[in-house]
């Protein structure tokens, strides 16, 4: 999985922080900060459900086959 983010779209709500800690962050203003852009398998999960309740739509994933 590789995670990228449209830091444009990130609204600051900090909901994907909340979720998947160890992936994202926030700066000061609140914007999102990707910690971990191949986050390993135990934390899919987590960053899957951080896309899914973004408000800003602002994280997407690419799925690698294999």
């Amino acid at each position: 999985m590789r995670v990228i983010v449209d830091h444009p779209k990130c609204c600051g709500a900090g909901q994907c922080v909340m979720v998947a800690p160890k992936v994202f962050d926030q700066r000061d203003d609140g914007m999102v900060i990707l910690l971990d852009e191949t986050p390993p398998l135990e934390q899919h999960r987590a960053v899957r459900e951080a896309a899914i309740v973004c408000p800003g739509a602002a994280i997407r994933l690419q799925e690698r086959a294999g």
